[in-house]
């Protein structure tokens, strides 16, 4: 039967891949992996101007607020959190029919040069971080009469 399916620019129609039926097969069956290249999917991000403050929202379900990590190395904001697996346990092998949930370290990094880093606040609920970073003052000099000598 006809299948109308997405182009993907990598797939080459003209040269034979006899293992491209299963791997359509397993995509469909089991979805899209979620490690590419050896590494996990990023957590999401959205950040707003408020005027005075920049407000940054990550979505972080699932995940304890001892394991999220804020780290400030000079102007750079490391926002970092890690799942354990309950599947590593020696006593749990066995036990899973199948494993999906992604475990490991997460970790994404943002430029604060233009932020008051001293009043950084975080507050995490609901599987959402929310960052607020008030904007570095910019000190206008005072208007003033300079004295010709």
């Amino acid at each position: 039967m006809f299948e109308l399916r997405p182009y993907r620019a990598h797939e080459n129609q003209l040269s034979y891949n006899p293992f491209r039926e299963m791997e359509e097969f397993e995509r469909r069956f089991f979805g899209e992996p979620f490690f590419r290249s050896g590494e996990l999917a990023e957590f999401k991000t959205d950040i707003r101007d408020e005027g005075d403050h920049y407000l940054l929202e990550a979505d972080l379900p699932g995940f304890e607020k001892k394991d999220i990590h804020l780290d400030l190395d000079g102007e750079t904001l490391t926002v970092s959190a890690e799942r354990h697996s309950a599947h590593e346990e020696k006593s749990e092998q066995g036990k899973y029919v199948r494993v999906e949930r992604s475990y490991g370290k997460y970790s994404r990094q943002f430029d604060v040069s233009g932020v008051d880093v001293e009043h950084i606040k975080a507050k995490y609920d609901n599987g959402v971080l929310a960052l607020t970073l008030p904007k570095r003052q910019q000190s206008v000099p005072q208007a003033k009469r300079l004295e010709i000598e």
